[in-house]
């Protein structure tokens, strides 16, 4: 296991995108001196588009919370790949599924986000989704979609398009 120095942290600076595991795609707007019960500490100030959120994330505990950098080209592969994959459905009861895949996509991990929405995917002809199943699956694919987006620098609406093709795919 590498050492940690205080340093690690700052490999975040303002315009980046990075994945913060509670709210997904965020970018990075600046880094400020905030005072928090007396103690002066450095924040990350990451803006989420979507939710209209500013996040402050102490810079020495970034890492930590799980804020990473966004994935790379060979894990959105990876990724894609999966989504082509044969839905693996365990036959428990569904709020624990539910709890598993609420955990899934709350890791901020793109491979198990993509689990989930490949898990919830129906086809045109398989059974309408309980109204449970289609927001985890709309979230998870939400997720996927931003961080696909920023990572290869398109706009949602082919990100979206990208991931349905992948879908389709297992189908086929």
């Amino acid at each position: 296991m590498s050492k940690k120095t205080a340093n690690d942290n700052t490999s975040f600076k303002k315009g980046d995108f990075i994945v913060y595991p509670a709210h997904g795609v965020g970018r990075v707007t600046g880094v400020e001196k905030d005072t928090v019960a007396g103690f002066d500490i450095e924040v990350y100030v990451v803006a989420f588009e979507q939710d209209k959120m500013v996040l402050r994330v102490p810079t020495a505990k970034a890492t930590q919370s799980g804020m990473r950098s966004l994935s790379s080209d060979k894990i959105v592969k990876d990724a894609l790949k999966t989504l082509k994959g044969k839905a693996r459905v365990k036959r428990t009861m569904w709020s624990r599924r539910a709890q598993e895949y609420e955990a899934k996509i709350n890791s901020g991990d793109l491979i198990s986000i993509a689990e989930v929405v490949r898990d919830l995917h129906r086809g045109e002809d398989q059974p309408e989704q309980s109204y449970s199943e289609r927001q985890l699956y709309e979230s998870a694919l939400d997720r996927m979609i931003r961080e696909v987006a920023a990572v290869e620098n398109i706009d949602h609406d082919t990100a979206r398009d990208k991931l349905s093709k992948s879908l389709l795919a297992k189908a086929a």
